[in-house]
C-alpha cells in the first residue's frame, strides 16, 4: 500500500502522461514530492505543471530509475521493459489508482464498476443516484464521479471529505495495477474476450477483473452477473456479501432481481422501472447500479427518481437524428465483437440495419456476427484496417460495401436508406486507425451525418 509517509524526500517518477498520468503528476508535486513525468512519445502536449516537477518525452532514459517509487499509466503494457528493469532493482510500482486514494480522507465510501461492457453507463447511473441520495438525504455529503469514466481519480483527491461516495469506473488496466484497492461496494457486469493483446491471456484478462474483490472483507458488498460462466468463477473466491442480477434466466447463481418485461423486480419486495435506456443490456446494468446503491442505504424511491432522469450516455447505442423516417445511431463506443453484438441484439428481428463495422482489429473473429447480422442487417458497410479480414470472415453473409472512410460510408447509407431502416455505426473495433480515441469516431460520425441530412 502506498504510504506518502514512507517515501517523504524520495523522488517519484511517473511513466505515461495521458490524463491520469499527469493528474497523479500533480497531486504528488503539490503534496511535496519532486516528479519525473516521462513518457515515450514526443508529441505529448502537457499542460502547465509545478516547478519540482521535471517531464521527459520521446521516450524513457535512465532517468526514470533514479526514483524512491513509480507510478504506472493504466495503459504500459505490463511487460514494458522499463517495469521489468524497476522490479529487478526492486522499485515499488504503484497505479495512479492507489496514488490517489492513498491522499483521500480515510472514511469515504467507494463504490467500484468494471466489466467488459457497460461499465460506463451504469458508473454513471450509480453516480446520479448517489447525487439524489446526498441532495434528498445529506447535503452535507457529496458524490464524484471518476476513473475510466473521464476524470481521473488523482483530480478527486483534493476535493474529498470525511463521508463523500467515489464512484469509480475501473478497467483491466487499472485493477491489474492495483494491489491493496478495497472498494466497499464492487461491481462486475461481465467479462467476455477483449484487450487480449494487452495482458497476453484471457486467464489474465479473467485475473485482473477478479482483483477488484480480492481485498474485499466479510462486511463490504460484491454485485456480479449471475448468468455470466465468468463472474460465478469469481463468485467462489468472494470474501464480501454476494448480491447478483441478470435480465436473462440463469442457473448459474441466485439472482436477487430479475426482470418481467416491464419491471425489474427484486427478492426484497419492491419493483422498479428501468431507465428509458435501448437494450436489454441496460435493464442489467440497471440492476447493478440498483444494488450498489441498496448496499449503501439507498431507498428505492430515491432510485426510481434518478432513474426517471437518466438519459442515454454518448456514444452507447445513442440515437441523435432521423430523416425521412430513417433513425442513425452512434455506437461508436463498441469496441469490441460483444459491444456490436449487444447493439445489434437492441433492435428488431428484420433486415433493416446499415452496419457500419471497422477499425483498427483486435485480434477475434467477426464470424461471431453473423447470425445477427444475417437476422437484422441490409448491408455491412466495412471502413478502416479491418476491411479485408472483414470481408474474409462475412462475405458469406450479406452484401458488403468496401467503404474506407467513415465519411463514405455515411454518404452511401445516406444514398440506401429507407424508412424504417436504421444507419448504425458499430464498430467492434478500436479507433486508433483513423481517429484519436472512440469519443472522436463518434463525434465525427454525428458531424458527417447532419451535415448530409441538411
Amino acid at each position: 500500500m502506498f504510504k506518502a509517509e514512507k517515501f517523504i524526500g524520495k523522488k517519484a517518477c511517473v511513466l505515461g502522461a495521458g490524463k491520469s498520468g499527469v493528474q497523479a503528476t500533480k497531486l504528488l508535486a503539490c503534496r511535496g514530492f519532486s516528479v519525473l513525468i516521462s513518457d515515450e512519445k514526443k508529441s505529448a502536449h502537457l499542460p502547465a505543471l509545478p516547478a519540482n516537477v521535471r517531464v521527459e518525452t520521446g521516450g524513457h532514459t535512465a532517468g526514470v530509475f533514479n526514483c524512491g517509487f513509480m507510478v504506472k499509466s493504466p495503459g504500459i503494457f505490463p511487460r514494458h521493459p522499463v517495469l521489468q528493469e524497476a522490479r529487478k532493482r526492486k522499485i515499488p510500482i504503484f497505479s495512479e489508482l492507489e496514488i490517489a486514494l492513498a491522499f483521500m480522507p480515510k472514511d469515504i465510501c467507494v463504490l467500484a464498476v468494471s466489466g467488459t461492457n457497460g461499465k460506463t453507463t451504469t458508473t454513471a447511473l450509480l453516480g446520479e443516484i448517489l447525487k439524489e441520495h446526498c441532495a434528498k438525504h445529506f447535503p452535507q455529503r457529496r458524490t464524484f464521479v471518476a476513473g475510466n469514466i473521464g476524470a481521473p481519480v488523482s483530480a478527486a483527491a483534493a476535493e474529498m471529505k470525511p463521508g463523500d461516495f467515489l464512484v469509480l469506473e475501473v478497467s483491466s488496466y487499472q485493477l491489474e495495477d492495483s494491489t491493496f484497492f478495497r472498494p466497499k461496494v464492487a461491481c462486475l457486469l461481465n467479462i467476455t474476450p477483449d484487450h487480449l493483446d494487452h495482458h497476453g491471456s484471457m486467464q489474465k484478462y479473467i485475473a485482473a477483473k477478479a482483483r477488484l474483490f480480492k481485498n474485499q472483507r466479510s462486511n463490504d458488498f460484491a454485485v456480479l452477473n449471475g448468468a455470466d460462466q465468468y463472474c460465478t468463477q469469481i463468485a467462489a473466491q468472494l470474501k464480501g456479501r454476494l448480491t447478483a442480477f441478470s435480465a436473462k434466466p440463469s442457473h448459474m447463481l441466485k439472482t436477487d432481481v430479475f426482470f418481467d418485461g416491464d419491471e425489474i423486480i427484486f427478492s426484497a419486495g419492491y419493483h422498479l422501472r428501468a431507465p428509458k435506456l435501448i437494450g436489454i443490456h441496460n435493464v442489467e446494468n440497471a440492476m447493478a447500479a440498483a444494488l450498489c446503491a441498496l448496499a449503501v442505504g439507498v431507498t428505492p424511491q430515491t432510485i426510481q427518481t434518478a432513474f426517471n432522469r437518466f438519459s442515454p450516455m454518448e456514444h452507447r447505442i445513442e440515437p441523435f437524428a432521423q430523416h425521412a423516417g430513417v433513425t442513425y445511431v452512434n455506437d461508436s463506443k463498441a469496441t469490441n465483437l460483444d459491444s456490436t453484438l449487444i447493439a445489434l441484439e437492441s433492435f428488431e428481428k428484420r433486415p433493416h440495419i446499415w452496419l457500419i463495422l471497422g477499425g483498427r482489429d483486435k485480434g477475434a473473429s467477426y464470424e461471431v456476427l453473423s447470425n445477427e447480422i444475417d437476422a437484422r442487417c441490409k448491408a455491412v458497410l466495412t471502413i478502416g484496417e479491418s476491411m479485408d479480414k472483414i470481408a474474409q470472415e462475412l462475405k458469406a453473409h450479406v452484401p458488403l460495401v468496401r467503404c474506407t472512410t467513415l465519411e463514405k460510408a455515411v454518404r452511401h447509407a445516406a444514398a440506401h436508406a429507407q424508412k424504417g431502416d436504421v444507419v448504425l455505426l458499430s464498430p467492434a473495433c478500436s479507433s486508433f486507425d483513423q481517429f484519436k480515441d472512440y469519443e472522436q469516431r463518434g463525434r465525427v460520425f454525428k458531424k458527417l451525418v447532419i451535415g448530409q441530412l441538411k
